[in-house]
């Protein structure tokens, strides 16, 4: 039976959410959510889109589900997604989400695991994007087989000491703080990783940026040597580390899902594209049969992957404990956003070549950068590969393949 209250209340808290837009979202930055995303290399917003920063974070819906004692929305699930629907139809956009790891993992995680001093310090920063994180996990030797990492933590009385180095840290070089696994254990593996919440601020770090081949430097290596953490930055217990960050890469799989984030200021819908670039028939449908197909399919796809986020999201509501829906998610959305990239390239033709020059437009400017970066989806995050091993063992009960039968 149709809980009629309940749709009343939200239809309710949809009008009260288009009103406090109408009045606090800037005309100037409508779908502009690109103006964002430019603060992921170091920027700092001003004129508008400072203005829409603060408004948000007042209101507490840059993180809209988090608990109103820490400045977040304290809005349901359900309030949350309409908030959603409601800036996508005016074209506004979370100004925080692209900045740092701070909304989309650590802040989440600490909530899940951090005392209440911790929340306190850490959390309210994350919500008005006055701090920036970075997640410390990757090492030289330790990339898909996490748990071999080596970098080094010590007990050295009234602080940790911490040596050895991380890779692909991505916005290091901009990041105020780092959430790390670090080794507090040499006798054991899993049991022998602990999380430290370590300031970026001092001596005992270095970053070097790494060049991408579409142009950007988003990761870096990072180097610690004898850098410090303050004895309450460890996140959960001594070696209970590998716990928090399995519950972290949950997070971070459903952030680039699509669940973690809210407000993305939508791009041209992709059918729309095809009808400017490649043109009509009689019958007002994309000219190409065989693209006009493919964009079907996409666009099915798409929405597949919405509603099954939206199951994910429901079923895993109240659940502290690291999950395994998030793998199969991952590698829909790498599937998703890595084919609108490659119809985009191809609806667009050469005008989706161009690197710079005035004979593109912006949008066609970011569209073979995007391409090329966009093939990183199915690395970052736990790569595939590992993704289908966790779906074959965890989800559905295949034996591992590892194991001799």
């Amino acid at each position: 039976m149709a809980d009629f209250g309940a749709d009343v209340e939200l239809e309710t808290f949809r009008g009260e959410a288009r009103a406090w837009l109408e009045a606090n979202f800037p005309a100037s930055l409508r779908g502009k959510a690109g103006e964002a995303m430019n603060l992921m290399e170091g920027g700092t917003p001003a004129g508008d889109l400072a203005a829409w920063r603060k408004r948000l974070a007042d209101k507490g819906w840059t993180t809209p589900t988090w608990p109103t004692e820490y400045g977040g929305g304290g809005l349901s699930v359900l309030q949350a997604r309409v908030l959603q629907q409601e800036m996508d139809k005016v074209g506004a956009f979370n100004p925080i989400h692209s900045v740092g790891m701070g909304i989309t993992m650590i802040g989440p995680t600490i909530l899940d695991y951090g005392t209440p001093e911790q929340k306190k310090r850490h959390i309210p920063p994350i919500v008005k994007g006055e701090v920036r994180w970075c997640v410390g996990y990757s090492e030289p030797g330790a990339g898909s087989d996490l748990a071999s990492l080596t970098t080094k933590c010590e007990d050295a009385g009234d602080h940790w000491k911490v040596n050895g180095q991380k890779i692909w840290t991505s916005g290091a070089q901009y990041a105020d703080w780092c959430g790390a696994l670090v080794r507090t254990d040499t006798s054991k593996k899993h049991e022998g990783i602990s999380f430290l919440l370590i300031d970026m601020h001092q001596p005992g770090i270095e970053t070097r940026p790494i060049k991408l081949i579409a142009g950007a430097s988003p990761f870096c290596e990072t180097f610690f040597t004898d850098a410090r953490a303050a004895k309450d930055d460890m996140l959960s217990d001594l070696n209970k580390g590998w716990s928090v960050g399995k519950r972290l890469l949950q997070h971070e799989r459903a952030s680039q899902t699509g669940a973690g984030g809210m407000g993305g200021g939508r791009s041209t819908p992709l059918q729309d594209m095809a009808k400017s670039y490649v043109g009509v028939d009689e019958a007002g449908r994309i000219a190409d049969s065989d693209l006009r197909t493919r964009v079907a399919r996409h666009l099915m796809d798409t929405k597949a992957h919405g509603l099954t986020i939206a199951r994910a999201t429901a079923e895993a509501r109240g659940n502290a404990n690291p999950g395994n829906a998030a793998s199969v998610l991952k590698n829909s959305a790498t599937n998703v956003a890595q084919t609108r990239s490659e119809l985009t390239l191809e609806i667009m033709g050469h005008q989706g070549l161009g690197w710079d020059g005035d004979a593109f437009t912006s949008d066609e400017l970011q569209t073979v950068r995007g391409w090329l970066s966009g093939k990183a989806m199915s690395i970052y995050g736990g790569s595939a590969e590992i993704q289908n091993n966790i779906i074959s063992k965890r989800i559905l009960g295949l034996p591992d393949a590892t194991q001799s039968t």
